[in-house]
């Protein structure tokens, strides 16, 4: 398989790319959830290489785990506990063995999205 998975976080409320973000990964079986790997973002927003690479691309279920409340405790956007957003999970699913899927992270102390990207 030569599909590899992306990711990037864009801070909209400060209008910047979100460093520093620890960001997990995990594949979805059933009930079964396995971790494969943990990365923060650089300061450009993105981790420094593909968060699951070509050697490991697999087509199934996955979860990204984005710890959106320490990005947002350590930028002075958090506000008081308990926080809105604090752990963003977005499952999403990988059909297309040769593609690339870019999954982004928009972030704001209030609110987030996601799509496929490019």
């Amino acid at each position: 398989m030569t599909g590899y998975l992306t990711t990037h976080v864009l801070d909209t409320a400060k209008g910047c790319p979100a460093e520093g973000l620890k960001i997990t990964l995990y594949r979805l079986d059933g009930d079964t959830r396995e971790k494969l790997v943990e990365m923060a973002t650089n300061n450009d927003g993105r981790t420094d290489g593909p968060i699951l690479p070509q050697g490991e691309f697999v087509t199934g279920s996955y979860e990204l785990v984005f710890e959106a409340g320490d990005y947002l405790r350590a930028s002075g956007q958090a506000g008081n506990d308990p926080l809105f957003l604090d752990v963003v999970p977005i499952r999403f699913g990988i059909s297309e063995p040769d593609a690339h899927y870019h999954v982004p992270l928009l972030l704001s102390p209030f609110s987030y999205s996601t799509y496929r990207g490019s």
